[in-house]
């Protein structure tokens, strides 16, 4: 049987801006801007050799583990804006896995959170519930998510 590859899916997300959201996402994630493919410096010129006009350049965007190993973030440029709440969210989690007393991961969740929002994310309500701890975000386009 031939290996699988450990990214067995992408994980896309609508956005009027891409190069944008992804720029966020790889800092909420740890991951990198993917890089361009091998023979190229930029993507620019990847564009360019492939004769994509340049009114169309911004309309996609994506995002890589630098392990290699969790899925690939690809964002696409759509002309509608988001109108509804995501049926799908991410947590971002501000700590490793391993068990953490409440007031450290407390700590924790919120050093994030005032990462993400220098990175251009908005708080919406942090919850306090039966002992768990995380806050509700907005990306920089709306899409909410948590911090855990």
């Amino acid at each position: 049987m031939a290996p699988r590859s450990s990214q067995v899916f992408n994980l896309t997300f609508d956005a009027a801006d891409p190069a944008r959201l992804a720029r966020f996402w790889a800092t909420a994630l740890g991951y990198e801007l993917e890089p361009p493919p091998d023979g190229f410096g930029s993507w620019e010129e990847a564009l360019a050799a492939w004769n994509v006009p340049e009114d169309r350049w911004d309309s996609a965007s994506a995002v890589i583990d630098p392990d290699g190993v969790l899925p690939r973030l690809f964002f696409q440029k759509v002309p509608e804006p988001k109108t509804a709440k995501n049926r799908v969210h991410l947590d971002v989690r501000a700590w490793r896995g391993d068990e953490r007393a409440p007031a450290e991961h407390r700590e924790l969740v919120d050093g994030k959170v005032a990462e993400l929002v220098e990175a251009g994310a908005t708080v919406v309500a942090p919850v306090d519930d039966l002992g768990s701890y995380w806050v509700v975000m907005l990306d920089p386009e709306g899409n909410e998510f948590c911090v855990t």
